[in-house]
């Protein structure tokens, strides 16, 4: 088929049902997040493989997987609905007819310290945006990403192969703490035995995330025995809830539990040992710009890591290893 043709069929519902299949998996996901029937994506992505004459998906027990045509049609496609919708936006704003909307990911152990204060300060340059946040995995967030469903993600830098056309900045380096309520029999001035940890439960965040090694690592040089039983989750809420109501000892990062810690409500474990560190930063697409609201808040995210986030990160470390860092 002429290339010109192809071009002139292709129309932005193929590009969105395309997009969803590859970041769901799937087409029921994919239909559900685009509130339309299973059967109208299986047909419309039906006629953007008939369009370009390719097969895009290996459909199996797994549900849609990108074939290799598939995976290089993905960042093209993903930079055209995105360009597509900065425009309507830049348009409707301009317009004062309606607002204009910023989709973001971020790491729930991340956001409750990040987000409050870059919001502030950029809703004082763009008070008429509509932001659309999702808190996620890792792993989700670079998904998105890919597909286009968000502009850009505070996150952890993940293996290279996972990072293939997205680029990093690194903000800060946070490290994995463990803490427990106030009072609570473990928060003695001394280092606890780690045997101890047996009588409690454990919350941990979940298996095959970059944290969950820092804390198997933590856990390992404190001598821990193997653990019979603990909880893994990312929420911050409920891993809150279960260390002041149910004396749980939580391994979460610094910055999700830095309000708590300086409150006094939570209190670190003085354990015997400094805590692994992961880089945390913005993760953007390389084959895409993006949007000005983008860029303003990745910026407010810029100022606030760096005067407040980082700083206060920092102090968590002992004198020896501050006076250590190039």
């Amino acid at each position: 088929m002429q290339r010109s043709l192809a071009d002139s069929r292709v129309k932005f519902r193929h590009l969105q049902c395309f997009l969803a299949v590859a970041q769901f998996g799937g087409v029921q996901k994919a239909a559900e997040s685009l509130a339309i029937t299973q059967p109208a994506v299986s047909k419309t992505v039906a006629e953007l493989e008939s369009i370009l004459g390719v097969r895009l998906f290996e459909r199996g027990r797994h549900g849609a997987v990108p074939t290799r045509e598939g995976q290089l049609f993905m960042p093209h496609a993903s930079a055209c609905v995105s360009a597509l919708r900065q425009g309507v936006d830049l348009l409707a704003r301009a317009e004062g007819t309606a607002a204009a909307t910023l989709d973001l990911g971020i790491l729930p152990t991340v956001a409750t310290a990040v987000v409050p204060p870059a919001l502030k300060l950029f809703q004082t340059r763009w008070p008429h945006v509509v932001v659309r946040m999702v808190t996620a995995s890792n792993t989700e967030l670079l998904a998105r990403l890919k597909a286009g469903t968000i502009e850009f993600a505070v996150g952890r830098l993940a293996d290279p192969e996972r990072m293939i056309g997205l680029s990093f900045e690194q903000l800060y380096r946070e490290p994995l703490i463990a803490v427990v309520r106030a009072g609570h029999p473990l928060s003695t001035g001394a280092a606890p035995p780690a045997a101890l940890l047996e009588r409690f439960m454990v919350v941990l965040p979940p298996f095959g995330t970059l944290i969950r090694q820092s804390a198997e690592s933590l856990l390992t040089a404190w001598g821990a025995p193997p653990l019979s039983s603990f909880v893994e989750m990312l929420s911050v809420s409920v891993g809150r809830a279960l260390t002041l109501e149910n004396d749980a000892v939580w391994f979460v990062p610094f910055s999700a539990v830095e309000y708590d810690l300086s409150r006094g409500e939570l209190v670190r474990l003085p354990l015997p040992f400094a805590g692994t560190e992961e880089p945390v930063g913005l993760i953007l697409r390389t084959d895409t710009q993006p949007s000005a609201a983008a860029r303003a808040l990745i910026d407010a995210v810029r100022n606030v890591t760096r005067q407040r986030i980082a700083p206060a990160v920092d102090k968590t470390r002992s004198p020896k290893r501050r006076r250590a860092a190039p």
